[in-house]
């Protein structure tokens, strides 16, 4: 009976994670990012609000989850952003181009990938707009790896979105455990997991996996019921897997 009550209390401690067809997630337990201490970091609206997070890679592409596309939607991307609310040091910019990976299905999580082509360049030569390198082709990151998560995701089971930018610090997990964890969506190849206190929850998707400088991962899923739930970890596509792609895709567009 005890076992049973401390269950249901652990179930309402931790705030609640939807997975749907476009995959929300955000930042629990962590704390406000020092205002513009992440100038790669973009809001990503629908209709004006937040629905996913992405990373500046250059002047006008930016890379995110293919998920938080629904076809025949119009996306904004906001850059230079802390607060949503302040306007001041922020631009919004239209889409020119969705570009999701070839492979990827909404029915599963594998090839993860989009990139946005802007319809116009940004100023990344200050201090609030910045963009993040990339690993190389198929460079891989040591288990324990200690990285960081951020987004304006909701902090707590259906509150509302944070205002300001969110950090927590992660872990990179074992391979091996995270597929015993996620037998059937997790790809060794494809992905990577992370644990810690902090971590992703609702309205983050897309948003970057970041160890030292560089962008290593792309936020994908997660448990759906939980947020950074320790028996199912949060899943982000290994971005080094797809250099080549997005080499390709930015030469083509």
């Amino acid at each position: 009976m005890m076992t049973i009550i401390s269950l249901l209390l652990l179930a309402s401690l931790l705030p609640h994670l939807t997975f749907t067809a476009r995959v929300n997630v955000g930042i629990v337990n962590g704390k406000e990012a020092k205002p513009h201490s992440r100038p790669y970091m973009v809001s990503i609206q629908s209709n004006g609000t937040h629905v996913c997070g992405g990373s500046l890679i250059s002047d006008q592409w930016v890379l995110t989850a293919a998920h938080c596309w629904n076809r025949n939607e119009t996306l904004t991307v906001v850059v230079g952003a802390h607060d949503l609310k302040e306007i001041k040091n922020s631009d919004h910019i239209g889409v020119e181009s969705y570009i999701q990976h070839k492979s990827y299905s909404v029915d599963f999580h594998f090839n993860d990938i989009m990139l946005l082509k802007l319809q116009g360049k940004v100023n990344i030569n200050n201090n609030y707009v910045k963009s993040i390198s990339l690993p190389k082709n198929g460079e891989d990151v040591k288990t324990n790896t200690l990285c960081s998560v951020a987004g304006w995701g909701q902090l707590k089971i259906e509150g509302p979105i944070s205002e300001s930018l969110m950090e927590a610090n992660v872990t990179i997990m074992n391979k091996c455990e995270c597929q015993e964890r996620w037998p059937m969506e997790f790809s060794k190849t494809q992905m990577m997991c992370t644990y810690g206190h902090g971590g992703s929850c609702r309205y983050d998707s897309g948003g970057p996996l970041v160890c030292g400088h560089t962008a290593i991962g792309v936020t994908s899923f997660g448990d759906s019921s939980l947020c950074n739930s320790p028996v199912k970890p949060n899943v982000y596509i290994k971005i080094s897997l797809y250099i080549p792609w997005i080499n390709d895709q930015i030469k083509m567009n």
